[in-house]
This record gives structure tokens, C-alpha cells and sequence, in this order.
């Protein structure tokens, strides 16, 4: 490595003056403060930050644990907080700059969004739903997908994305779990030049009465394109808002009430429905904002994630809203019409602080490394990195070509179960490490323990957890309170720590935190979690398939690719027949479970390399993906041949 990237890039003297959080004092400080006043703590910024209409009299109750409770007796609106109390000052900011996949611009003012969201509101008012109510949003990235979102927010509905690039089978897995009445889709999307189907996949998740619980389906015109139509059922987006007034009286609800349910891959096929709170979450959403973003009133902040993930419900649906600021959102994929995509937004909207995926970075160096110095990017005041670690190289090309050695990238470790940031740094605190996530957020009690709970020493690796509950926590997995304790509260570490599922090892000397990568099960695709599990039970779903077992391999722009190795019920192909046989399980998965699961390679084996108790030994799998000569203990092995024809 060289000495370049074990350099310590500190924040100048200009950035520390004018931070929220000014210097590594200030940091100390408040840590100091979480540490001796827990509780007081989070109240003084719940207290600061949300516009309560019932103010809370109790901060914490832990009663149930690991089923935490914060502010439980105090009343609020999400809505409210994001829309309604910025109008008298900020009516007539801009909320929202819209870039469309075809390039073209749509502003949209608080004042006016305010309006867009108390009529859609008013529409889901005639569909009969009631407080708590799900509703499924699959949408394309736009203003509207931020209306639908704030509008159920608004009654106290629970809404529950779906990404848009999943199937009709994630569709039916998710409105079942939810037991979802309504869903909210549109005719279709523009990505990267093409019209590309949604309705038909809602379609196909409710032929035969699949989902007979979902009563109703608001459809957005956004392609154009012809529809299947169901008048009984399905009704356009215009025509529900049609004559609705467009002020609409915000459902005051419990702090605990649920905001959404986010569903994740988990190390078994079952997606999980993360559950969020109201309060707590918009709580963590905006005081990220506040103190990781530095954000401004003057800022033009632009996060380019999909609302389908847990950082576009944080860092486009809520957190900027709630903090008043101006955001772009962008419909398509930074490599359309050409790799400079990205630096020409950011140009055109004088993007000031700008957040995206090592993935996407990784890419566009690839496709055009020299392409950032064509635009003017002097606009840029911070830059984010999301969704998986950051290789050191990777976050160099960011820092210098992107930020012009000026602007300090947070790298910020988080998931979708703690709702914001848990460890990053802070622009005008932290000396930056490239690779290294640095520090914890402001009290975020985090620590690197050993398979029995115990704190291992600095510079020892180990189990990431988190030792006590914050606000934006995940509540419960929906319908699963069992699942909930055993995946994140275990026995083995004593129940009281949460488990985040990854590996990582803190800094003799700094204290600073490296994530390893994930303990189970799990894939970090683009920044994405995808289940080993998921995968493998998609491929056995096919009648050809008689066993699958899926593993991760580094890949230079993804991160990790998936690697498939299948045993058929038939004898194993060769040539021509086993290339066709690829493209066909790839298709299949892709329509099982969504694009983003089909694996990179598929190998084909007469059995895969078992225990004499039947266990797949997936480490040697994993060894195999790499291309890694086996030096393991293979005594074990059932069947050592098989590694030979798995290679």
C-alpha cells in the first residue's frame, strides 16, 4: 500500500469553524455527554430536533428488552416534521430538482410538495385504510415515490418499498408477509434510454388471487405505455387526486407507531421486514444530516440512492426533508447517455455535498477516470460514501479527481436495521484514514467482542455489535419477534448486545474501525444485501436443479459477485450445452428474485463437496471462486474429487 493511502487527510482550519461539529473536542465532548447522561442525551436532541404535538415525559424504556422503546408517550407527525412546519419560512425553497433519466429538470418548492402530498393523501383517505394499514410503494425513483412515502406517513400508514428492479415473486413474498391492502406502482420507468414494465409485474402478483389481500392499486402515468387494466381494482394516480383539497390534516401518532417496514435479505430464503419507528428514526435521519453531512441551508445535497433501499428512505425520503433542505433526485444510471453522467448533474445543480456507492465510483473510474476534471465540480463540499466498505485506492480517485483534494469524504458504516450512520467520520472532526470508517457516531456505544460477547483488545478482529439501544434502531422483524432476538439480540453474546453481522477490527493506536466484511451468509452485491440463501433456494425452484449452493468473490467494481455452483438432477453439461444452460438459470433467478441476484458464474458438479455428515463445506467453495489452491484440511471431505470438477 502506499504511503498515500495510510496518510491521514486532517479537515482544515476554514471546515472546522464552520462545521456543526467543530474539532475533535467538540466530538469528545458530546461522546463524554452519552456516556455519562445516556438518556439525557437523546432526549436534549429529540427536544431540539422534532416538533412534537404531544411532548414525551419518558426517553428509554428498556422494560421488554430487546424490544426498546424511546419517547413512547410522546405524539408526532413524520409529515408534519418534514413538510408543514417549513412552510412559513421555507414555502417557496426548493425541495426537490429532479433530474429525469432523459435530462429533463423538475423543481418542486416545500410549498408546493406540501400540496402534492395533502391531496395524494386525501385520495388514500377514500380507499377506507385505517391507522396502521400497509400500503406497498413500487415505484421508479421520483417525486412521486417521495409523495407516496410522505403521504402515508401523514395518515400513520405503514408503507413498505419495493425496489423496483425485484421481481413479481419479491413482490408476492413482501405483500404477504405485510399483508398489504393497497399498493402503489406506476405503468413504468426510464432507465438508461428504455421504457422499462412495472405495473406487469404487480400483474402477475395478483393473477390467480395470489394476494387477494391487496384491495386496491394506485397506478402512476409516468411511460405512457399500455396497460392490462382492472377497473374493479386499479385506479390511476391523477384521477384519485382529482378535486382533493390539497390541505389535509396531519394523523398525530404514538412515537413508537411504525413508520415503515424495509424487507432484507437475511442468511435463510425468507426476506425480513425490518420494522422502523417514527420518532426515533426521523430523530437519527436528521441529526446525520445535522452533524455526518454538515448540511446548510445554502447546500444542494444529493444522495443517489433508490428509495427502494434503506439509504434512499434516510438520505432522500426523510432526513433532507425534515432538515429543509434542497435535494436532487435522479431517475437513471450514472453511465446513460455516457460516464459523465454524474459529473454533469452534479455541475448543472451545484450539488455541495454528494453521497453515493463505491460500486458506482468504481465503475465510473473505470469508464472514464479523467472525465470529473471536464466539469466543474467546484461546487462540492462534501462527499459520502454508502453500502459497503470503500477500497483505499477507490476512495484516493474519490478524494482527489472528484473532491479536487478539498472536500472530506465521510465513509459511513450503517444498515438498514439501525435506520443512520452508527460509525463515520465527521467532516470538521475526524483526521480521514482511507478505508477505514474511522469513529463511532455520537453516541453510538460500539465495540468489537469475541464469540462470547467479551471486548477483544484493539487491533484484535472480531464481531462488530452495538452495546446499548439508540433511537433509530429496527423495532421488531414483522411478524417475527423470535427471529428478531436470535438474528440480532443472541443468546451466545448474552441478548443484550446487538449483533450487526459483520466483522471488524479497531486500531491499536487510533481506535478507528475497519469492517471485515459480513459474518453469515450474506452478499454485498453493489451495496446491496443478498442472501445466499435467497439465491440458492431460487435456483432449486427450477425443475432442472437438485441442489445449489452460492458463495461471494471479490470483484473489482461490485464488490462481490455471485458465484452458483449446481448440481442437476440430469447428468452435468459441457460446452455449447452448459453455456446455454447458464443464460438460462441466470434468467430464471433474475426473474425469481430480481436482476441484481443472478450470479456472475455458474458451475455445474455432480455433487458438491460435503461432510460426511452431509455438510457443504462452503469455505472450500469459496476458495474455488477465487481461483485459491486448497490448502484446508480436506479430511473431512465426503468427496475430495469433486473439488477438481468445481474448479
Amino acid at each position: 500500500m502506499s504511503d498515500q493511502l495510510t496518510t491521514f487527510f486532517y479537515p482544515n482550519n476554514e471546515l472546522v469553524k464552520n462545521s456543526a461539529v467543530q474539532g475533535m473536542s467538540a466530538y469528545n465532548d458530546l461522546c463524554e455527554h452519552a456516556k455519562n447522561d445516556y438518556e439525557g442525551f437523546w432526549a436534549k436532541l429529540a427536544t431540539e430536533l422534532l416538533t412534537w404535538q404531544k411532548p414525551f415525559t419518558q426517553t428509554l424504556c428498556s422494560k421488554e428488552a430487546p424490544f426498546y422503546k424511546w419517547f413512547s408517550d410522546g405524539e408526532i407527525n413524520i409529515s408534519f416534521n418534514c413538510l408543514d412546519r417549513h412552510l412559513q419560512n421555507k414555502g417557496d425553497k426548493t425541495a426537490i430538482l429532479f433530474e429525469a433519466d432523459d435530462g429533463t429538470s423538475t423543481s418542486i418548492s416545500y410549498k408546493d410538495l406540501y400540496s402534492q402530498v395533502c391531496k395524494f393523501a386525501n385520495g388514500l383517505k377514500t380507499l377506507d385504510l385505517q391507522l396502521g394499514d400497509r400500503v406497498i410503494i413500487y415505484m421508479p425513483m421520483g417525486i412521486e415515490a417521495v409523495i407516496a412515502m410522505q403521504a402515508c406517513a401523514r395518515l400513520g400508514l405503514i408503507h413498505s418499498v419495493v425496489f423496483g428492479g425485484f421481481s413479481a415473486k419479491s413482490l408476492i413474498e413482501r405483500i404477504h408477509d405485510a399483508s398489504a391492502r393497497v399498493v402503489i406502482t406506476s405503468d413504468g420507468q426510464f432507465r438508461g434510454g428504455k421504457k422499462m414494465p412495472l405495473k406487469s409485474a404487480v400483474d402477475e402478483a395478483l393473477k390467480d388471487n395470489l394476494c387477494s389481500v391487496v384491495e386496491k392499486v394506485i397506478v402512476f402515468k409516468r411511460t405512457n405505455e399500455e396497460v392490462t387494466w382492472n377497473p374493479s381494482r386499479e385506479i390511476w394516480w391523477h384521477e384519485l387526486i382529482e378535486n382533493q383539497s390539497d390541505i389535509c390534516d396531519p394523523v398525530w401518532i404514538n412515537a413508537e407507531h411504525p413508520l415503515f417496514l424495509l424487507y432484507t435479505s437475511g442468511s435463510t430464503g425468507k426476506p425480513k421486514g425490518v420494522q422502523h419507528s417514527s420518532a426515533g428514526y426521523l430523530l437519527h435521519a436528521m441529526n446525520t444530516m445535522r452533524w455526518t453531512f454538515d448540511v446548510k441551508d445554502s447546500d444542494v445535497f444529493w444522495c443517489t440512492a433508490d428509495v427502494g433501499w434503506i439509504t434512499g428512505h434516510t438520505y432522500v425520503a426523510y432526513g433532507p426533508l425534515a432538515m429543509g433542505a434542497t435535494q436532487v433526485i435522479f431517475e437513471g444510471i450514472p453511465t446513460y447517455p455516457d460516464a459523465s453522467r454524474f459529473w454533469k448533474i452534479i455541475e448543472k445543480y451545484k450539488v455541495s455535498i454528494f453521497y453515493t456507492a463505491p460500486t458506482a465510483i468504481r465503475s465510473l473510474i473505470k469508464l472514464g477516470p479523467n472525465l470529473p476534471r471536464e466539469h466543474n465540480l467546484s461546487s462540492l463540499r462534501i462527499l459520502g460514501s454508502v453500502g459497503e466498505p470503500i477500497n483505499p485506492e477507490t476512495w484516493m480517485w474519490f478524494y482527489t479527481e472528484v473532491g479536487g483534494s478539498r472536500c472530506p469524504i465521510v465513509d459511513t458504516f450503517w444498515q438498514t436495521e439501525t435506520g443512520g450512520h452508527v460509525i463515520t467520520p465527521l467532516p470538521g472532526v475526524t483526521p480521514l484514514l482511507p478505508g477505514s470508517c474511522t469513529l463511532p457516531f455520537p453516541g453510538m456505544q460500539m465495540s468489537v467482542v469475541d464469540e462470547t460477547g467479551q471486548e477483544v483488545d484493539w487491533g484484535t478482529g472480531g464481531l462488530l455489535v452495538i452495546t446499548k439501544p439508540w433511537p433509530s434502531m429496527i423495532r421488531n422483524i414483522w411478524n417475527d419477534p423470535q427471529r428478531f432476538k436470535q438474528s440480532y439480540f443472541p443468546e451466545d453474546l448474552g441478548g443484550k448486545l446487538y449483533l450487526a453481522g459483520d466483522g471488524a477490527i479497531r486500531d491499536k493506536e487510533t481506535g478507528y474501525f475497519t469492517i471485515m466484511g459480513r459474518i453469515d451468509d450474506v452478499l454485498n452485491v453493489s451495496g446491496h444485501r443478498m442472501g445466499t440463501m435467497e439465491i440458492e433456494s431460487a435456483l432449486v425452484a427450477n425443475s432442472l436443479v437438485a441442489e445449489a449452493a452460492v458463495v461471494g468473490k471479490p470483484h473489482e467494481i461490485k464488490g462481490e459477485a455471485i458465484v452458483a455452483y449446481v448440481v442437476l438432477k440430469t447428468k452435468r453439461p459441457e460446452g455449447d450445452d452448459a453455456k446455454e444452460l447458464v443464460n438460462k438459470l441466470r434468467e430464471w433467478v433474475g426473474k425469481e428474485i430480481g436482476p441484481i441476484a443472478k450470479p456472475d458464474e455458474i458451475r455445474f458438479g455432480d455433487n458438491l463437496p460435503k461432510t460426511r455428515s452431509g455438510k457443504i463445506m462452503r469455505r472450500l467453495l469459496r476458495s474455488l471462486a477465487k481461483g485459491e489452491s486448497i490448502t484446508a484440511d480436506i479430511s473431512t471431505l465426503e468427496n475430495p474429487a469433486i473439488l477438481d470438477q468445481l474448479k
